[in-house]
């Protein structure tokens, strides 16, 4: 009797276990199907917004890809002119049109990407400086691109050799590789990681 007894309480205890792991298995089943999007976070959002805000993140990515465009020519009197336009174009964007919690993130990447596409701006004929600040920029310019949409089809790609073989990457409109970290001296470092829609 002992014996049944001790093998009912080993089943109640075994199964109590299995069902507890399997409510906790669907748990984060649902947990995972949710998207949250943070700053940096790699998942693509919904882009649920409006036309005003697509039509302003088009101009956004245009002047980036502009600078990029400046930096894969070695070009930082382009560049410079570019990273102005961005600013502008950031601080155009109409704030109101979004819910409080796409504002919020928006205010948070905005800042550091003026602060950045200034920086850019400020320092014509010193490419290098243009180029570590284009890097953080470039991780903005992604952030709101994963939340808001770009307006096309852009890619995410990535430069090994930059800032001491820690890499960098970029966003270009084209899969072909030109490289703005390096421009002329290294044009073709680089491979594709990520196709935006």
């Amino acid at each position: 009797m002992k014996n049944v007894i001790m093998l009912a309480l080993v089943f109640v205890v075994y199964f109590g276990v299995f069902i507890t792991a399997q409510q906790e298995h669907q748990h984060q089943n649902k947990k995972d199907a949710t998207v949250v999007t943070t700053k940096g976070d790699t998942t693509s959002a919904s882009h649920n917004v409006s036309p005003k805000i697509t039509a302003s993140m088009k101009e956004i990515i245009e002047h980036y890809l502009h600078l990029k465009n400046a930096l894969v020519n070695d070009n930082s009197k382009d560049a410079a002119a570019a990273g102005k336009e961005l600013v502008a174009a950031l601080g155009k964007l109409d704030k109101n049109s979004l819910s409080p919690e796409q504002r919020k993130f928006y205010e948070e990447v905005e800042e550091d990407a003026k602060e950045n596409a200034e920086h850019i701006s400020e320092n014509a004929g010193k490419i290098d400086h243009q180029r570590e600040h284009f890097d953080m920029l470039t991780t903005d310019v992604y952030d709101l691109v994963k939340e808001f949409g770009g307006g096309q089809v852009l890619y995410k790609l990535f430069c090994p050799m930059y800032n001491d073989k820690k890499g960098a990457y970029w966003l270009s409109e084209s899969k072909t590789i030109k490289n703005p970290y390096y421009g002329k001296k290294m044009l073709t470092c680089g491979s594709v990681k990520e196709e935006i829609k």
